[in-house]
């Protein structure tokens, strides 16, 4: 059975051999490891196999796992699932990122919860795929939330964020794939912070990479199955 370390390690071959294939520098993509319902324990091997960047999906778990590995300094917390307004302290005031802006009230609290020391990164989540069962905004409502969100001075406006359809089929995959990275590439052009197109999982990371991804949020392929 591989270990944590040696599953990490192949999810970063993973991404510098489909970053080669799309003709891209591998270090132009990041991995989020995704460590929703795994125990600390699994989150330190992989910090010690020197992974920083972790993503939770659940607020009270997620603020359970920052509080308990505090004293890892160097950990980068993104926050990437649906966020409840009663909620939003708790995100506001652990995370260093939040994936899943996906209207202006949770915006707002996000920015004014957080420490008025620093900006929050975040990022718009668009339900690329229309999906009544999934949150996000739809294509033709990002740019008007973008630009509420950019007059928020707490809050520093990244990029986006997707979940595309599951079992979809490839043809749609990519179709899902490349309408956001023509979304993004457009309002980098008009936002300079705009680094992020946040899309692809542990099934499709090599197509989300060869559709400009710049973070692939990976957990089952690091972290094994969820119960």
């Amino acid at each position: 059975m591989e270990t944590i370390a040696e599953r990490l390690k192949s999810a970063y071959q993973t991404i510098k051999q489909s970053a080669l294939e799309a003709n891209r520098p591998s270090n132009a993509i990041k991995l989020l490891a995704v460590s929703k319902t795994k125990p600390v324990s699994d989150i330190v091997q992989a910090y010690e196999a020197g992974q920083r960047l972790f993503g939770e999906n659940y607020v009270q778990e997620g603020v359970e796992k920052v509080q308990a590995l505090k004293h890892l300094a160097d950990i980068e917390w993104h926050f990437i699932g649906p966020i409840q307004s009663n909620k939003s302290r708790l995100v506001a005031e652990n995370f260093t990122w939040v994936h899943s802006i996906d209207r202006l009230k949770i915006a707002q609290r996000l920015n004014d919860q957080h420490s008025p020391h620093q900006q929050l990164n975040v990022c718009i989540q668009v339900n690329i795929d229309d999906e009544d069962s999934k949150s996000g905004v739809s294509l033709s409502e990002v740019a008007s939330l973008a630009a509420a969100i950019k007059q928020l001075p707490h809050l520093k406006l990244r990029g986006l964020m997707t979940i595309p359809k599951a079992q979809a089929s490839e043809e749609q995959q990519i179709k899902s794939f490349s309408a956001m990275y023509t979304l993004f590439s457009e309002m980098s052009k008009e936002y300079p912070e705009f680094d992020t197109l946040s899309m692809g999982m542990s099934s499709d990371t090599k197509l989300a990479i060869q559709n400009g991804s710049t973070m692939v949020r990976i957990g089952t392929a690091i972290f094994g199955s969820r119960q």
